[in-house]
């Protein structure tokens, strides 16, 4: 007896592929496995699939300390990447000096197929400037690296005061722990806010860091022992849906307007009114995501008022109106859900 044919198209994890390089940083390596290799669906299936490759047979990659780690796939696998991902190394050579490509570099590169999503992280991004990707484009890298950056590579558009850089098909991030906010930024792009939720937690580092946000502060971190905003942000948390004026929150402070302000940046690297956006931006996506309120209830319950300003805040952040999140990224948490509840019962 023959079975019907299944209707259902065949589940294949998107295809993360990380390009090792001589030089590299074991903790930038790490990252794209750590973020890309936790995600599931309510089948219990891996999300994506994580592939790590040299631009050489398989065998030893040096790293910048004092071991080397065996890759077990060549250039080849780039070819079958959905999303490849770049990590900083200290040894580009002529990459990092002359801004070209060595030759066993350009021929492993030229294994990526049009359309493939593209990341970097640190100084990563120099491979990808060589490789003339980011030409007319803007992208990010280190701080300390920027300005170098810029003078080599004058058509690209370098921002050095953000986390990362999301163009689209190209994403660039600035060092180290900036990695991380861009990998679980684009699982929440991929699969929405509940599943990078979920791996953050299991990481046990901040959900979200909006891309925008500065790399680094420019004055001392204040003594914990002084007034901090803590309490105010705390207190703004609670009451999102409320209207905030900049004095509210520098009463729960006992400071003056001035103060406040320049304390706020101080901590946090934006101006409490980009965070109060921010904050409002991820209310509304968790409401989009996990309710079935109206894009009415939704703006007033994240503290936009009226829709169309939830819809202009959420078209600058997102490049997507309030419905099209909500269509994208809703079956998707209402599964992850069902699946949680049918595990907690078993």
């Amino acid at each position: 007896m023959s079975s019907e044919p299944s209707s259902e198209p065949e589940f294949r994890p998107h295809r993360v592929v990380v390009l090792a390089l001589d030089g590299l940083l074991p903790f930038e390596l790490g990252i794209p496995h750590r973020i890309f290799g936790r995600p599931k669906d309510e089948r219990d299936r891996h999300l994506y699939e994580v592939v790590t490759c040299s631009i050489r047979p398989p065998g030893p990659v040096r790293t910048d300390a004092d071991f080397a780690i065996q890759v077990e796939h060549g250039p080849e696998a780039l070819a079958t990447a959905d999303t490849v991902v770049i990590p900083a190394s200290y040894e580009l050579g002529p990459v990092f000096e002359a801004g070209r490509l060595t030759d066993e570099l350009a021929a492993a590169l030229a294994h990526i197929r049009p359309g493939t999503r593209l990341a970097s992280i640190c100084t990563g991004v120099y491979v990808l400037a060589a490789a003339g990707y980011l030409d007319g484009r803007p992208a990010t890298t280190h701080w300390a690296e920027a300005e170098h950056f810029q003078r080599m590579f004058p058509k690209i558009k370098v921002d050095a005061d953000v986390l990362f850089i999301d163009d689209g098909d190209v994403l660039t991030s600035a060092g180290v722990a900036a990695g991380i906010d861009l990998c679980l930024h684009m699982v929440r792009r991929d699969h929405g806010t509940a599943i990078a939720n979920e791996v953050a937690r299991r990481m046990v580092v901040p959900p979200h860091r909006d891309g925008g946000q500065a790399q680094y502060i420019h004055r001392p971190v204040p003594d914990p022992q002084l007034s901090t905003t803590t309490a105010a942000r705390a207190w703004a948390l609670g009451r999102l849906h409320e209207p905030i004026q900049l004095r509210d929150m520098a009463e729960q402070e006992a400071m003056s307007v001035r103060t406040f302000t320049r304390r706020f940046r101080e901590e946090v690297g934006v101006s409490a009114g980009q965070w109060l956006t921010q904050q409002r931006v991820e209310r509304a996506r968790h409401l989009l995501e996990s309710t079935d309120l109206s894009v009415d209830r939704v703006a007033r319950d994240a503290g936009f008022g009226a829709a169309q300003s939830m819809r202009q805040h959420l078209q600058a952040a997102l490049g997507v109106t309030p419905t099209a999140y909500r269509r994208t990224f809703r079956a998707a948490t209402v599964g992850s859900e069902c699946h949680d509840r049918v595990g907690s019962m078993r």
